[in-house]
């Protein structure tokens, strides 16, 4: 097995806490937290990381106070204008997944925008979750094969996921001391190691990668095989064994 995981997913959790123990606006947490997720970008491309998955915004977040939501959006505009260029020139990839239904069209053109301009880049595929939710994934992968008249099976589920441009998470992280998916990839996690961190997500640095990546190294991959079956020479990422 690889030594490093290809596919690292993160739950970005901790913006508004951080924020709330400095006596600061919740919005200032979310600044830091695209300040964490460039370190973190720019330390997966050292690493040999292949794809990073991470949680920015969830179809339940529309229900917090609306100036926090407002100053997401605001947020992801300006992150859009100015982190794009750096990316780029990173041979960074960014895909946007989930329901831009409700995004603004001039947010909605930003990501078009951003996904065309970084469309031939291969050092890392960097996916942002954005009014994203595991559920939704799956309910519209469903809708998507029953328009076209195909029959639902796993198989085809998972090739009409909102994700299936990249093979699964080999390692899920989440930040900020809970110890839940909160309804991120719910299809796509099925054999993913879990990793939890008790930092919140504008303190997790690149030690703080470097650690969940040394834990991802002590575990055995069977995917429902045996530890003989195996035999110690690891399963390749993207294998999905029932």
């Amino acid at each position: 097995m690889s030594k490093v995981p290809y596919h690292v997913a993160i739950v970005m959790d901790g913006n508004g806490r951080w924020a709330t123990k400095r006596f600061l606006p919740r919005i200032a947490g979310h600044r830091q937290g695209v300040e964490s997720l460039r370190r973190c970008v720019e330390a997966c491309v050292e690493r040999g990381v292949g794809v990073l998955t991470v949680f920015a915004f969830s179809s339940e977040n529309w229900n917090r106070p609306s100036e926090e939501v407002s100053g997401l959006m605001e947020l992801l505009a300006l992150t859009l204008s100015g982190e794009v260029p750096r990316l780029h020139a990173n041979g960074v990839r960014i895909h946007f997944v989930g329901d831009r239904v409700r995004l603004s069209q001039k947010v909605q053109a930003g990501l078009a925008q951003a996904e065309h301009t970084t469309a031939g880049n291969q050092r890392l595929v960097l996916n942002v979750c954005f009014n994203y939710g595991g559920r939704w994934d799956i309910a519209q992968a469903a809708q998507k094969l029953a328009s076209r008249g195909e029959a639902i099976t796993e198989l085809s589920l998972d090739r009409a996921m909102a994700l299936a441009h990249v093979p699964d998470p080999d390692l899920l992280i989440r930040t900020g001391g809970e110890l839940r998916i909160s309804n991120f990839l719910l299809w796509q996690v099925a054999y993913s190691e879990l990793y939890f961190s008790d930092k919140l997500w504008p303190e997790f640095d690149e030690a703080a990668l470097d650690e969940a990546l040394a834990f991802f190294r002590t575990r055995e991959r069977r995917f429902g095989q045996t530890s003989a079956q195996v035999g110690g020479h690891g399963v390749r990422h993207g294998m999905k064994v029932a």
